[in-house]
């Protein structure tokens, strides 16, 4: 008895180490869009265009940068397509309409804000789009 340890309580696991795949997966997205953001901070005081893209939809918005308030926005969910459009081509009729809507609300000029997606296919698409309609970036 004079010896012996007392029993060990097993430590909760920190949250952090939980999901850990998952986890690794939200900060190295979070970390791809920190360094595409740190990127358009030297542009100047243009507004940004952000994009978002799910597995079946895109969405897109020019933002003002100085007051947060967002100017023209774009999706394919309201577009009005009697047809079955693929991804890339809902992308770029997107693209388009923004273009028209930011047009619209004065702004020409913008920074394309990628977020943590790779600059191809889709995004691309909406960028590509939005330049044919009009928008500077």
């Amino acid at each position: 008895m004079l010896g012996e340890k007392p029993a060990s309580k097993p430590r909760p696991a920190r949250p952090e180490q939980e999901n850990n795949m998952i986890n690794k997966y939200k900060t190295l997205n979070a970390r791809r869009k920190a360094a595409a953001r740190k990127k358009l901070l030297g542009v100047g005081n243009r507004s940004r265009l952000t994009v978002f893209r799910s597995s079946q939809h895109i969405y897109a918005q020019v933002i003002d940068v100085s007051d947060g308030k967002i100017l023209a926005a774009a999706s394919d969910l309201s577009l009005k397509s009697s047809q079955k459009l693929s991804k890339t081509a809902k992308s770029i009729a997107v693209g388009e309409a923004l273009a028209q809507k930011a047009k619209k609300s004065g702004v020409i000029k913008v920074m394309f804000d990628r977020g943590a997606y790779k600059y191809h296919g889709r995004v691309k698409a909406l960028a590509e789009a939005a330049r044919k309609g009009g928008l500077e970036f």
